[in-house]
């Protein structure tokens, strides 16, 4: 008998089968209450951009600015690729109103910003610099009329140097309270209109790597027992400081950080090898995010760190636990993790020389971290706002002849973690807004101009920005609230 039943008619039954089908629970989690499509996010969901000051606005000496550590680090011969410096960068600080266009152009709804220390007490301490003070005045005001909140970060890297060079930056306690007096300065000044405030961003980076390896500003090789007080005292700032910006501002003011936590990923989603993440996610960042969480060094970190563990007393770790209201994540790798039968409960995974990475060597692809993340800290700590501060990726970059840009990598990466985001939400954890990194390409520390993380390609010989694909990508996602 001849067999009339074509493709056609089997893709239409197949179709009218899956259409008469209740969706399971996960795919329902998928697609969303709304029903817009797969992966749709609340309407409340916090869409954002996020860039550095010493990264984008250049003017290095204008408007009484003076050098902070890393103007001193990347003009010190052999420290940033190619001799690159941030003495002009992207020029943001002239051409802030055609940025703060891009990112109305793109539709975010916040832009998380850092202002530069050296603009504000170009000594540190002292009098304060009423042009560095008028010039995020009016970044602030330009957001605002464009429709954009502001989420300021006070410190991202970029010390005075006045305060390396007279007390030893973050080596002294002075510092601690240098930071804290400058929080509630700028706090006062602005505060009126920037309603969610970071302290400090990612404190390794300038702790471990800029005390420790010398591979950040202010480029030192210092003792494990040094370094470990230079964390303590960074700490310390960071508690001072949400105490002076509490005093200093109105009520409606909200205070958190933006921390580069080693995000714990279970190897398999096993109930031996989840809990062993939870440990770990504890453990792993016993040293910032958990003292800061829990008010306290754990007994596990004190005793590795044995002889070399800082001098603390109980004030200062009731200060550092000052009561946060949010949490910021900048995520970008993971860190596989099993379950082990060590005292310790746990081992991390480590990677094989095949497993994938983006542009930047170090920059591995583990979008599951966009779940575990706010995951862990909504589940260990019991916060209620978890934002995703960083997340997006180097790429290869290169103009095509019609002028264009097609970052197919970067929109894979960022898509993927989306997808796990979306998960985190679905499942009831506190994740409530996502911060690309970065708006443009920038000066990017020891890499200097060599790799580009933006959603905007720059020429940095002309300063004229040039939407890739991404961008594209960013505007739908945003336009549609659901991953693309």
């Amino acid at each position: 008998m001849p067999n009339d039943f074509s493709r056609r008619d089997f893709g239409k039954a197949t179709l009218a089968a899956v259409s008469s089908t209740a969706l399971l629970p996960s795919e329902a989690a998928a697609q969303g209450s709304s029903g817009e499509g797969y992966y749709a996010y609340p309407k409340n969901f916090v869409w954002g951009a996020a860039t550095a000051a010493y990264q984008i606005e250049g003017a290095a000496a204008e408007d009484g600015r003076k050098p902070s550590t890393w103007d001193t680090f990347s003009h010190t011969p052999g420290k940033v690729a190619n001799g690159d410096t941030g003495d002009v960068a992207d020029d943001h600080y002239h051409r802030y109103k055609e940025d703060v266009g891009i990112l109305k152009s793109l539709g975010v709804k916040a832009y998380r910003f850092s202002i530069s220390w050296s603009r504000i007490f170009p000594d540190g301490t002292g009098k304060a610099n009423e042009k560095g003070v008028a010039f995020y005045d009016r970044l602030t005001d330009e957001l605002l009329a464009n429709g954009i909140q502001p989420y300021a970060t006070l410190f991202h890297w970029d010390l005075p140097q006045a305060l390396e060079t007279r007390v030893g930056g973050w080596r002294s306690s002075e510092t601690s309270r240098a930071f804290a007096d400058y929080a509630g300065y700028i706090t006062k000044r602005l505060a009126d209109r920037v309603k969610n405030i970071f302290t400090f961003n990612e404190f390794s980076c300038f702790t471990d790597e800029g005390y420790g390896s010398g591979t950040k500003a202010p480029g030192l090789k210092l003792a494990v027992a040094t370094v470990n007080q230079v964390r303590h005292h960074a700490l310390l700032g960071h508690g001072l400081a949400v105490q002076a910006i509490r005093a200093s501002a109105p009520s409606d003011v909200r205070i958190g950080l933006a921390e580069n936590s080693r995000i714990c990923v279970p190897v398999i989603e096993t109930p031996e090898h989840v809990a062993a993440a939870g440990k770990a996610m504890r453990a792993l960042n016993a040293h910032f995010l958990t003292a800061i969480m829990e008010g306290k060094y754990l007994d596990s970190y004190l005793s590795r760190a044995g002889k070399n563990a800082p001098k603390f007393n109980e004030d200062e770790m009731k200060v550092i636990g000052s009561p946060l209201d949010f949490v910021g994540l900048n995520m970008y790798t993971p860190t596989y993790v099993r379950a082990d039968d060590s005292n310790a409960g746990f081992a991390v995974a480590q990677n094989p020389s095949s497993y994938p990475h983006m542009a930047s060597s170090w920059l591995t692809i583990g979008p599951e971290i966009a779940y575990w993340g706010p995951r862990h800290v909504g589940d260990i700590w019991k916060v209620r706002d978890v934002y995703i501060t960083e997340n997006g990726t180097s790429s290869d970059d290169r103009l095509t002849a019609d002028g264009h840009i097609y970052d197919t990598d970067r929109i894979m990466y960022v898509r993927n973690h989306l997808i796990h985001a979306h998960r985190a939400i679905a499942e009831g954890w506190p994740l409530r807004g996502y911060f690309w990194w970065s708006v443009m390409d920038n000066f990017e520390w020891t890499d200097g101009y060599s790799k580009r993380f933006g959603m905007y390609y720059v020429d940095f010989k002309t300063q004229k920005r040039t939407p890739k694909l991404s961008a594209s990508f960013y505007r739908e996602t945003i336009a549609r609230s659901r991953v693309l």
